[in-house]
């Protein structure tokens, strides 16, 4: 969603946007949130509207300051959440790391639903536990 050329070259997220899509009989709004700390006040707007929020760390960096205050602000407004870790496949992602970090930096009851096969230059594909199967990217 990220539209501004400056956005799509630093891989961030400056200003937000929203879009909707569906699934199944379900009509799902998406608001895509700047991460950085000078648009904590933007994301506080997105939170009181929110029936459910995905909280997106990197595989790298994990659980940052403005992580906790996010983490902070959902519980603030009751906002369930996911937690999605990204960018495995950079050179030193961790994500037992990233899932410790939320159990002890944002007392989250955090578990994986998935695994990655490989990481940084390695990383293949996943490993649904739910479903038992692994999916491999092509």
């Amino acid at each position: 969603m990220d539209s501004m050329d400056l956005e799509r070259e630093k891989g961030i997220t400056i200003q937000s946007a929203a879009t909707f899509c569906r699934w199944k009989d379900a009509h799902i709004n998406i608001i895509d949130t700047p991460g950085h700390v000078d648009f904590t006040i933007e994301v506080e707007r997105a939170l009181r509207v929110l029936d459910g929020g995905i909280l997106v760390l990197c595989g790298v960096s994990g659980v940052q300051s403005q992580s906790l205050t996010v983490d902070r602000q959902m519980k603030r407004y009751n906002v369930p959440r996911l937690a999605f870790i990204n960018k495995l496949d950079r050179q030193g992602s961790n994500p037992n790391k990233v899932i410790n970090d939320l159990r002890n930096q944002l007392k989250l009851n955090a578990s994986a639903v998935q695994l990655p096969i490989g990481l940084e230059d390695k990383h293949t594909g996943v490993v649904d536990l739910i479903r038992n199967k692994s999916y491999k990217f092509d």
